[in-house]
C-alpha cells in the first residue's frame, strides 16, 4: 500500500527521488505513464498488467474508450531505479505534468503519483476547499 506524500527537486537530467518506502514497488519493474489532473502516474508491474488488460478490453468501437487508452497506453514508459533511489521521467511526461524543478511523490493506495508542486499545492487547495461537498456527492454512492 502506498500512502503519504514527499516533495523531492527534479535535477536537471530529469531524475526525481522515490521515497526509501516505495522503492520495493519500482524495483521489480515500472511503468511511469500520463496521469489524470496533469500528473503522472507510476504503477508496479503487476498493478500496470491488471490495467492494462483492463485498457485494451474497453471496447474499440467507443470513442472515450479509445482516447482514455491511449492516454495511458502510448505515453507509457518503463522506468528503473538508480543506485540513489531515484527514476528518470522522460521529457514528454515531464512536459505533460509541468514538472521543471520541484515535484511530489504520492502514495495512493496501488500507484504513485508524480506532480508539479506548484500543480499539487493549487489541486490540494482547491480539493481541501471543497472536501465537504465531495463528501456528500460520496455518502450518496455509498461511502
Amino acid at each position: 500500500m502506498l500512502l503519504g506524500e514527499y516533495r523531492h527537486s527534479v535535477d536537471p537530467k530529469g531524475r526525481v527521488a522515490i521515497p526509501a518506502k516505495f522503492r520495493g514497488n519500482v524495483g521489480s519493474g515500472a511503468i511511469i505513464t500520463r496521469g489524470l489532473d496533469h500528473c503522472l502516474f507510476v504503477f508496479g508491474a503487476k498493478e500496470w498488467e491488471t490495467l492494462a488488460a483492463k485498457l485494451t478490453a474497453l471496447p474499440l468501437a467507443q470513442a472515450n474508450s479509445r482516447a482514455f487508452a491511449r492516454l495511458m497506453l502510448a505515453g507509457a514508459s518503463d522506468v528503473e531505479l538508480d543506485a540513489q533511489g531515484r527514476i528518470l521521467i522522460p521529457d514528454y511526461l515531464r512536459a505533460y505534468a509541468g514538472i521543471v524543478k520541484q515535484a511530489v511523490v504520492a502514495g495512493v493506495m496501488n500507484r504513485m503519483e508524480i506532480w508539479d508542486e506548484k500543480t499539487w499545492d493549487a489541486y490540494k487547495a482547491k480539493t481541501e476547499s471543497s472536501s465537504d461537498e465531495i463528501a456528500e456527492q460520496l455518502g450518496a454512492l455509498g461511502i
